[in-house]
């Protein structure tokens, strides 16, 4: 029964929207007598919430997401940078980390401008369609590029890369400079430039600057990224080193 009630939850990707108990069954599979069961018990615990004839998830689930120490502790040495950055480019503002081969966005800033975006806190998109999803694949290792490019890489927009010599290209290109640069590739209008953000070898998250395409100015925003992404990395290093001497 908690796999079946994990088939529930988990059938609110991508948006997490609302939706009736016929709609639950038929996402999930399940006979809508279990999915009925299933989906009063997870009210009862605050894991769903009822208003009317419909679902949505519940406060707890993000209660609970708040406190998973990996995301928890990486937002809180990563505001004030994200902040920074905003500050520095009035521009919307991303932190993700990698889950396979997608990004979850843990932070979201929202620019003076509103920008139609994909993007949601803890939302997921594909690891190629992104700036951020690109700078994390980078470096991540030679075996999740080579899992990545073996398969059919996905489009969001007619402007995602989808031929894997032409990605393969790009993530060397990363790999040298530091940035990741995604132009229309996750939603029309928008460019983004991105940085990872290292605790170790691989990258642990990256962060990223997004803008309409009209004013997108690598030139500009490089710099910006790129620092905000290494004072990051110092923080993360430095705390990972305290707590080594403490344990010491």
């Amino acid at each position: 029964m908690l796999d079946k009630a994990v088939v529930v939850l988990d059938c609110f990707r991508p948006d997490g929207g609302a939706f009736r108990l016929t709609e639950i069954a038929a996402r999930t599979g399940l006979a809508k007598t279990t999915a009925f069961r299933l989906c009063a018990d997870l009210v009862r615990l605050g894991l769903l919430e009822r208003d009317g004839e419909t679902y949505r998830l519940g406060g707890k689930l993000f209660e609970l997401g708040s406190l998973v120490p990996r995301r928890h502790g990486l937002r809180e040495s990563a505001l004030p940078f994200l902040q920074d950055l905003f500050e520095a480019t009035h521009e919307t503002i991303h932190l993700g980390v990698r889950e396979g081969h997608d990004v979850v966005y843990v932070e979201r800033i929202h620019g003076h401008q509103a920008l139609s975006l994909p993007s949601r806190i803890g939302g997921r998109l594909p690891l190629t369609c992104t700036g951020v999803g690109k700078a994390l694949l980078a470096f991540s290792g030679d075996e999740l590029t080579e899992e990545v490019l073996a398969e059919p890489l996905p489009r969001l927009t007619p402007h995602s890369v989808t031929d894997p010599a032409r990605l393969r290209t790009a993530i060397e290109q990363i790999q040298v400079s530091g940035l990741a640069y995604e132009e229309q590739e996750a939603a029309m209008g928008v460019s983004c430039i991105a940085s990872p953000v290292f605790d170790g070898p691989t990258a642990v998250a990256a962060l990223s600057v997004a803008v309409p395409r009209a004013r997108f100015r690598p030139a500009q925003l490089a710099p910006a990224v790129r620092t905000a992404a290494l004072g990051l990395s110092r923080v993360l290093r430095s705390g990972r080193d305290a707590g080594r001497g403490d344990r010491s």
